[in-house]
């Protein structure tokens, strides 16, 4: 569930669920927070993604595409220290002969909200990713040609000649242009109150580019901003001893960041779908620096930076 699949402009009756086919029940136990539905359901268009990823259902809930590992993440998630921390998850439901993922839509008790989607970790290819590559190399020629389009130097001789690049050498190449590989971060997105979006964060990479960039999101707003720390401390303080988190790799999973007018403020982690258990007995503490074999993605690290540099910012609210 990546950030830029929110909105609130946009959406269309025809996105209702009109008729819902369980193939799991509603979870039980505590609710998270803001996870009460509203009335009526909060028009929203997914802005970057996968377009058709995501649609609109009935009382503030978000569908998106199913896929097995990110439903068992999700249903393990609500039995977790972490569950308030991620999207209140209500099972799978099918419609137009397509399974989704159900769960809460963030945004539902916001007014015009400002969103940041920060993808978290020191990379976003699973250790596996590495080993398919290698035994069944597929040069891409699309990414050969993202990649010259941003930097013409980059592909080796090889690459040039073959008009093409592997994925997982396109992936790591386009991390060393963000904060990905310098914080542990990176910004993928933001949708400002008044509708703008900017997804042009491929070469954010210094602190200060990163802190020119959340400067524009939150403003001068220091309860904004203070109201984010405040989150991200607690969502640190639970992550440290959250067996889900010791127990998965956590790769291509996002922060989502939500702000309106009023000054409410929200954080959530979302988008499990490459995020993948351990085997046991091996556990990581997400801080240690990613070695092929150790499995660390690096997002506490990631997390730690974010809180440093927000904390910065206060001053200059």
């Amino acid at each position: 569930m990546t950030f830029p699949q929110w909105s609130q402009r946009g959406a269309r009756q025809a996105d209702r669920v009109n008729s819902v086919i369980w193939k799991k029940p509603r979870s039980t136990g505590t609710t998270s927070p803001l996870s009460v539905p509203p009335k009526k359901p909060q028009p929203w268009v997914q802005v970057v993604g996968h377009a058709g990823s995501f649609h609109a259902g009935d009382d503030g809930m978000l569908l998106k595409r199913h896929t097995e590992g990110e439903q068992q993440c999700l249903q393990r998630l609500m039995e977790d220290s972490l569950r308030s921390f991620v999207p209140a998850y209500h099972g799978v439901v099918r419609r137009s002969d397509q399974d989704y993922n159900m769960m809460d839509d963030l945004l539902a008790h916001f007014s015009c909200p400002a969103i940041m989607d920060c993808k978290m970790g020191t990379r976003t290819y699973l250790e596996e990713d590495l080993a398919k590559a290698r035994e069944r190399p597929q040069p891409r020629r699309d990414m050969y040609e993202k990649m010259v389009d941003v930097d013409p130097e980059a592909p080796t001789a090889e690459e040039r000649a073959l008009q093409a690049v592997l994925k997982t050498r396109y992936m790591q190449w386009r991390e060393t242009l963000s904060s990905t590989t310098t914080m542990g971060f990176r910004i993928e997105g933001i949708k400002k109150a008044d509708g703008v979006c900017n997804t042009n964060f491929k070469r954010t990479k210094s602190r200060d580019q990163v802190i020119e960039a959340l400067q524009d999101f939150v403003g001068s707003d220091g309860l904004v901003l203070s109201g984010y720390l405040r989150r991200l401390k607690e969502l640190r303080l639970v992550l440290e001893s959250s067996d889900f988190f010791r127990t998965h790799e956590v790769v291509g999973s996002s922060l989502l960041f939500v702000h309106d007018g009023t000054g409410r403020t929200g954080v959530w982690m979302i988008d499990f779908g490459r995020t993948v258990p351990l085997p046991p007995p091996l556990t990581l503490d997400h801080r240690t620096s990613w070695v092929e074999g150790n499995r660390e993605d690096g997002y506490l690290w990631g997390l730690d930076n974010l809180i440093d540099v927000l904390t910065d910012m206060l001053p200059l609210t």
